[in-house]
This record gives structure tokens, C-alpha cells and sequence, in this order.
């Protein structure tokens, strides 16, 4: 008997003791890409853990035998069976996850523009809907990436949807912005106004940054990056949720989204829509807006898949559009707040500069799966733009002043306008006409565009795309009078049809134009993947042509009224290899050259339609060397780069003395963009993530340019200068930034946040006025600062529903900081926000 209870007890032990390893790399079937964060689980068992940021898993069994089931939220869970010995570690290779097959898989065109990890050659930062949704709050959809390598984001002045962002020093006309695969910067100036986005960041499913070249393919790659942004519907479920969130200065936000998920019929749908109002942080810039999103797809078939997309906010918000000296916001009851560019009419908040735009898009795109190994998409859309915005014309009555002798239409020394006084004054001079009026710049426009990628294996381990990109776009410019301020009407002389014009509400005055622009693009990359090396070229080539008709500057009779289309080719050619050193290591290398076409106001000058013969395209060579680090708990990223860019045009707006707005077209700048990025992440224990980041920039003009034209506002030549900038610093964005972060799980659910944002090497940017000279010096350099931002998300349930509470303070120490500067020390210069809040709950069904 004791003979035999040792036996069993050797068996038994023998059983409990014995263990093995299972592994595996579990994959995106879509992306092709490892899927960090997937739950595994030992089926019968409670040993699990979770896949690391190389999608790679490792689990201790004691089983000889079983199934590992894989899941993660928005895909179908899978079970894939395994069978160890004691002792041995089993490798189950990659375990692709699909989509969730109660959802509609949304085949776009963005899957060819998707950077994959290990694998794409460019430098690259991936911002999850999670992190989207619980840190933005309040903030400007851009500034979810401030901590990005060579991202530097800010709220320009103040107003909702004025925020800009810089890429390595590029302003956003040199950075591609897509939207589901689909362009949306202008196409006249290459410009991205994200309060026409207003809602987007509501349906993002994730946002990848793509420094340098980019893997976007479309013909022409942009300078500074891409921002390829990708909606949520690609992975939709039945349900919905409904979100309400509110923040300092009034702000309030309402959402709502409900997905039908696939039906039997095989059609799917998500709508959702949000109602955003608030004060503004910056005095006079109250706003409200209402976005909207909706999706419609349909299975046909096994092979072909088609849906529609429509998204838009219309808004209109107060702006901040004069930059003040440092010593204005001092004495400023406002302090950091104060914004010259409104007043009261009647008792009530008028804004002198103001912006209202409706920008819906739509898009129909078909995915057509050809055979096993080759595939076709095609995105067929469209884009109307209305609306512009506001400013004054006449007598510029909206001055300051100064302390000793404060402006008389205002209620005291940086008090608001009493624009009542201008009324009364207009109403006096009866029959003359208004003497100060108020107006809208208009940009109304059309844009049609067809892209269309094929994708097959031609070879072994070897992958062609090629593909075609067409846009047509006409935009209307002109002048409106938006109130005459209590005048019987205001005399316009611009137009030469009609020099004498009593000009009412809702007449068109000072300019009246339309520019068309069409775009002609092909691409052809060829992919080589095998092991551990991937490669890629590509080449693409553009034909960029523009028409101007100009309806005041000519008779209607006069033939050069409208000119003949400018045609300007375009091509870039490019190519990188990734090479996997081993499961941590790899590196890479891209280089390329483009050129790509100048923006219209570099073809036709003066405002007018005289055509620049001289007018050149922009040039631009790029090389990166990058390296990356990848364990169970730490991901490294480390890269170089080098950009040169000549003959570089652009419009420079600036405030001249007497307070009236001016611009310089620039044309024929060179510039030199270099500098090494540093990004990591850790997980030193479970539940604590930390992040940090280092972006060490030098970006520099290269050359004088003489014969700068000075425009005023109504469009007309006033003097012409010389330009000396050679050597400057490129102004606008830190040129070397650091941030720190950490994100730790308290408890299950609840989840606390910290993080650090520091920017240094900022200069200002030059005032074409001010550089006329060679002995001015490097640009005036901005103050350094740092920028503490908290968070707190918890997640509960609510009876069979699931809930989140989330909350953020941003610039907890409220630091006063100058983010943008135009000129010297005593010039213009905009303020960043102090602290602000927001607390947010959301509820999913």
C-alpha cells in the first residue's frame, strides 16, 4: 500500500511539476502588423498574460496539451491548439487576428499608406483611439501629438480650430494630412485648418505620424511628414455610446454614436454626431460647432466590399489675429487672455475677427479582392468648402492705443471695442457712406478627386503597387460686406466693371477671383520581403496645373481676364531597406528626391493674373538612418535625419505700425533641415508605462532674396524690399524638445497620468519688414519652458452597460509661456494657454 501511494504520488507530482513555455507573435491580419496588447489565456486555466509591443507572448503551463485563445477588443478571438513537453518551449508562430466578423471590415486605400513595424523604412509614431480619447479633452486635435519626436504643437491664437502644427520645422503646407487615404490640404497654398475637423478626433481609430519621406503613396510625398488619420467605422460593432464632457470657460460637448454592426442583409452603418460649445480661454472667441460622421457599407459578394463616408463640422468661433508686445498682455487686466479683435454692438459680443467654414467631405471607396494574390481600391470623392474669415475694412478704428493715450472707441486703456460709438459716427455722415465697415474674406470651393491603388505579388517575396491620383479644384475668393456698422453703405472702387460701387450687405468688394487647380499623379513602387529584410522603390510623377479668373482687376471684355492653365511636373523618386538584425534589433535607411510644384501665389503675382515666368518647382533631397530595440517590456526607436529644400515660396503675413495687416510673397527661399529623434517606451512592472522622448533639431534659411514684394490688405503693391535671412533659425517650432510621461493602473479600471513637455530653441519668426537689413542679427529666442499636463480615467460598469469617467488638467503649474512670436522682442507674440480642465463621461451600449 505505501509502495503504491508513492507511486501515485510521483505521478502526481510529476504532473503538477512539470512545465512549458508557449510562444507566439500574435499579428493584425489587415496591417500585417504585430498587435501589442492582446489578451492570452491558457484555455481551462487562469495563466494568461499579454502580448508586448512586438506582439510576442510567452506563458508557463503545466499542461502537456491544450488550446492558447487569443483576444482583443474589435477582432475575433481565436483559439490555436499546442502540445509541450516538460521542459520544452513551443513556438506557435504567428497568430493572425481578423477583424471582428460582426463588423463591417472598411477596406481603404490608407492600408497601402500604413507604416508596419520591423518592416517600413521611416520614422513613425502610432496614437491609439484609446489614448486619443482620453488625454485630448478639450485640447486642439493636433496637440494629442506634442510629444511626438519633431512634432511642435500649438493653439495659435487662441481661437477654436486656429491650432497649428510643425513637422520638423515644416509648417502644416509642407506636412500631407489624409483622412482615411484621402488628401484635405488646400489645394491652392497646401494650408489645414483643423477647425473644419472639428469632430474627427470622435471617430478616430488611430493616428500614425510618418516623419521624413513617409510610406504614403501618393505621387508627390510631402516634406515634413504625413498625419494619416483613420476612422473608427473599419472595425465598428452593434452598440454605440453616448459621451458628455465639460471644462473651464464654458466648454461643453455632447456626442453621440450608433454602429448597426454587419445585418443579415450584409449592410452596415455608424453615425455620430457632437454639438461643441464654450467662451473660449482667449477673451472675445466664443464658439460653437456641430460635427457629424456617417458610414455606410455593404458586403457584395466574397470578393468586393463598398462603403460611403461623409463627415464635416460646420463652426464658427471668435479669433485672436493680432500678435501684441509682451508689455501689452502686462498691463492687461487679462493678462496672457487678452485679445484686441472684439468689442460690444447693442450690448452684445461682437467679434471683429472671427471664422465661420462648413467643409463636408464624402467619399465612396470599393475594395475589389481580384484574386489571392492581387487587389484593387478605389476612393471616388468629394469636398464644398463655404464660408472665410472675418476682419474690418475703411478706417482702422480698433487700435489700442498706449497707456497715456488710450484708443477713444474703446471702454478704456485694453478694454474691449464700444463699436456703438462707430455706429453712431457712421450714422452721422449719412450720405458718405460708412467710414469703418465690417467684412469677410470668403474662400468657397470645390474639390473632386479619384484615387485608385492595384497591389499584387508579381514575384516571389516581391510586391508591386501602382495606382493613379486626379483632383480637380476651383475655389472663389472675394470680399463681403458683413455689416456697415449703422453706415448707409460703403464706396468700393476696386472692381474696374463697376469703380463706383455702393457697396450693401452681402455685396462682394475689394477682389473677386476664381482658381482652378488640376493634379494628375501616377505612382509605382515595387516591394521586396523575405526574413529579415524588407526593401522598397518608388517612383511617381505629377503634372500640377492652375488657372486664375480674375472678375475686378480686368474688364469683362479684356481677354487676360482669365489665363490659360500653368503647368508644372512634378516626380520624386525613393527607396529604404529594414533589415532585422535579430527579434530585438533592427535598422534601417530611406533617401529620396522630389520635386513638387510652388503654390499658386507663386504663379500668378500682385494679386493679379500677371503670370511669374521665373516661378520654379521646389526641390528636395532627403536622407534618414534609423535604429530600433524591441523586448517583452521596452521599445527604442532612434533616428537621423537630413532634408535640404530649395527654392522654397510662401506668403509671410505680418502686423505693420499702424496696426493694418500686410503679407510678403516670398519666392526662391533655400533651407536646411537636420536633426536626430530618440522615442521609447517601458513597462518596467504591470500596470506602469512609462514614455519619454528627445528631438534635437537644427534647421536654418541658406540665402538672401531681394525684390519682396509688400501687399496691404486690400491686395496692392506698397513698397519692395530686400530680404537678408541667411543663417537665421527657422522660426515657429522648438527646434529641440524633450518629454517624459507615465500612465499607471491604480486598480483595475482606474488609471492615473503624468506628463512633461519641454520646449527649447524657438525662435521667433522673421518680419519681412525687419530683415532688410544685413546687420540685425539671428532672430530674437524665445524663452524656454516646460509643461506639466495630469490625467485620471476609470472604468466601471453600470448595471449591463459599460461607463468611463475621465479627466484631465492641463499646465497643472499654469507657466505662462510665449508659444509663437513674429519678430523681435517688442513685436508681435501670442501667449500659450494657462491651466485648463475638463471632466468627461462616456457610456457604451
Amino acid at each position: 500500500m505505501r509502495k503504491f501511494l508513492a507511486l501515485a504520488f510521483f505521478l502526481t507530482s510529476a504532473t503538477i511539476f512539470a512545465q512549458g513555455i508557449v510562444t507566439g507573435t500574435v499579428i493584425d491580419s489587415d496591417m500585417d502588423a504585430p498587435l501589442p496588447g492582446a489578451n492570452v489565456l491558457v484555455v481551462g486555466t487562469a495563466v494568461g498574460g499579454m502580448t508586448d509591443f512586438g506582439g510576442k507572448f510567452s506563458v508557463e503551463t503545466d499542461l502537456t496539451s491544450g488550446f492558447i485563445e487569443v483576444t482583443y477588443v474589435g477582432f475575433e478571438p481565436k483559439r490555436v491548439p499546442f502540445s509541450v513537453k516538460n521542459g520544452q518551449t513551443v513556438d506557435l508562430g504567428r497568430i493572425l487576428l481578423s477583424p471582428d466578423a460582426d463588423a463591417l471590415e472598411e477596406v481603404i486605400i490608407t492600408t497601402y499608406s500604413i507604416a508596419i513595424d520591423r518592416k517600413t523604412p521611416v520614422a513613425v509614431s502610432t496614437i491609439k483611439a484609446e489614448a486619443i480619447e482620453t488625454r485630448l479633452g478639450n485640447q486642439e486635435f493636433p496637440e494629442i501629438l506634442k510629444s511626438t519626436p519633431g512634432v511642435y504643437a500649438t493653439k495659435g491664437g487662441g481661437g477654436f480650430g486656429d491650432s497649428e502644427i510643425r513637422l520638423r520645422g515644416f509648417e502644416s503646407e509642407n506636412i500631407a494630412v489624409l483622412i482615411n487615404g484621402i488628401p484635405v490640404n488646400d489645394m491652392e497654398n497646401g494650408r489645414v485648418y483643423w477647425s473644419n475637423w472639428a469632430g474627427l478626433s470622435d471617430v478616430t481609430r488611430f493616428m500614425q505620424v510618418q516623419r521624413g519621406l513617409g510610406a504614403s503613396k501618393v505621387a508627390v510625398p510631402s516634406i515634413g511628414g504625413t498625419i494619416n488619420i483613420v476612422t473608427k467605422t473599419t472595425d465598428a460593432e452593434e452598440g454605440g455610446s453616448a459621451f458628455y464632457s465639460l471644462g473651464n470657460d464654458g466648454y461643453q460637448k455632447v456626442a453621440a454614436t450608433v454602429s448597426t454592426g454587419k445585418m443579415d442583409n450584409g449592410w452596415a452603418a455608424t453615425v455620430s454626431g457632437a454639438r461643441t460649445v464654450g467662451d473660449g480661454y482667449v477673451d472675445g472667441t466664443e464658439f460653437s460647432g456641430f460635427s457629424y460622421f456617417l458610414n455606410i457599407a455593404k458586403e457584395l459578394g466574397e470578393d468586393h466590399e463598398l462603403s460611403f463616408t461623409a463627415f464635416g463640422a460646420q463652426q464658427q468661433h471668435g479669433q485672436r489675429q493680432n500678435a501684441l508686445p509682451i508689455e501689452v498682455y502686462r498691463r492687461s487686466e487679462s493678462g496672457t487672455r487678452f485679445n484686441s479683435d472684439w468689442g460690444y454692438m447693442n450690448g452684445q459680443v461682437t467679434h471683429i475677427e472671427d471664422n465661420f467654414y462648413h467643409k463636408p467631405q464624402m467619399s465612396l471607396n470599393h475594395y475589389w479582392d481580384i484574386s489571392d494574390n492581387a487587389q484593387l481600391s478605389t476612393s471616388v470623392y468629394a469636398s464644398f468648402g463655404s464660408g472665410g474669415g472675418g476682419g474690418y475694412g475703411g478706417v482702422n478704428k480698433f487700435g489700442i492705443g498706449d497707456v497715456n493715450d488710450p484708443s477713444p472707441y474703446r471702454f478704456g486703456y485694453l478694454q474691449p471695442v464700444n463699436l456703438d460709438l462707430i455706429v453712431e459716427e457712421n450714422i452721422a455722415l449719412g450720405a458718405y457712406g460708412s467710414e469703418t465697415y465690417l467684412r469677410a474674406s470668403r474662400n468657397n470651393h470645390e474639390w473632386y478627386g479619384v484615387l485608385s491603388t492595384f497591389s499584387a505579388e508579381v514575384l516571389e517575396n516581391v510586391e508591386f503597387t501602382g495606382g493613379v491620383d486626379f483632383r480637380y479644384y476651383e475655389g472663389e475668393h472675394f470680399t463681403e460686406v458683413t455689416d456697415l456698422l449703422g453706415g448707409r453703405y460703403v464706396i468700393d472702387d476696386a472692381n474696374k466693371n463697376n469703380p463706383l460701387h455702393a457697396a450693401q450687405v452681402g455685396d462682394i468688394i475689394d477682389y473677386h477671383d476664381i482658381g482652378t487647380v488640376l493634379w494628375e499623379g501616377l505612382f509605382a513602387q515595387a516591394e521586396y520581403s523575405k526574413d529579415a529584410l524588407s526593401a522598397f522603390v518608388t517612383i511617381a510623377g505629377s503634372n500640377t496645373s492652375y488657372k486664375r479668373e480674375d472678375f475686378f482687376n480686368y474688364l469683362a471684355i479684356n481677354p487676360a481676364r482669365e489665363t490659360d492653365f500653368q503647368h508644372f511636373l512634378g516626380y520624386s523618386a525613393k527607396g529604404g531597406a529594414n533589415y532585422n538584425l535579430d527579434d530585438r534589433n533592427n535598422i534601417f535607411a530611406n533617401i529620396g528626391y522630389f520635386e513638387k510644384a510652388p503654390f499658386s501665389n507663386a504663379v500668378f503675382l500682385n494679386f493679379k493674373n500677371d503670370i511669374n515666368e521665373d516661378a520654379k518647382n521646389q526641390k528636395i533631397f532627403s536622407a534618414e538612418l534609423g535604429y530600433g530595440y524591441r523586448t517583452s517590456n521596452l521599445r527604442v526607436d532612434l533616428n537621423v535625419y537630413r532634408t535640404e529644400w530649395n527654392d522654397k515660396t510662401f506668403v509671410q503675413r505680418f502686423q505693420q505700425p499702424d496696426g493694418t495687416t500686410a503679407s510678403a510673397n516670398i519666392l526662391g527661399l533655400n533651407a536646411l533641415h537636420q536633426g536626430v529623434e530618440l522615442e521609447l517606451n517601458y513597462r518596467p512592472i504591470e500596470g506602469l508605462i512609462l514614455t519619454g522622448m528627445a528631438s534635437l533639431g537644427d534647421w536654418t534659411w541658406k540665402n538672401d532674396i531681394t525684390g519682396v514684394d509688400i501687399y496691404n490688405e486690400e491686395q496692392e503693391i506698397v513698397r519692395t524690399i530686400n530680404l537678408y535671412v541667411a543663417d537665421l533659425k527657422v522660426g515657429g517650432s522648438a527646434q529641440t524638445t524633450f518629454a517624459a510621461g507615465a500612465d499607471y493602473e491604480v486598480f483595475e479600471g482606474t488609471s492615473v497620468r503624468v506628463n512633461w513637455n519641454y520646449f527649447d530653441d524657438l525662435y521667433a519668426e522673421f518680419e519681412p519688414e525687419t530683415r532688410s537689413t544685413r546687420e540685425l542679427g539671428q532672430s530674437w529666442e524665445l524663452p524656454a519652458y516646460g509643461l506639466v499636463d495630469m490625467g485620471l480615467t476609470h472604468k466601471f460598469d453600470l448595471g449591463n452597460l459599460e461607463a468611463m469617467i475621465m479627466g484631465n488638467v492641463n499646465n497643472v503649474l499654469d507657466t505662462d509661456y510665449i508659444s509663437i512670436a513674429r519678430g523681435g522682442i517688442d513685436e508681435g507674440v501670442f501667449y500659450g494657454f494657462g491651466r485648463t480642465f475638463n471632466i468627461g463621461a462616456k457610456i457604451n451600449f
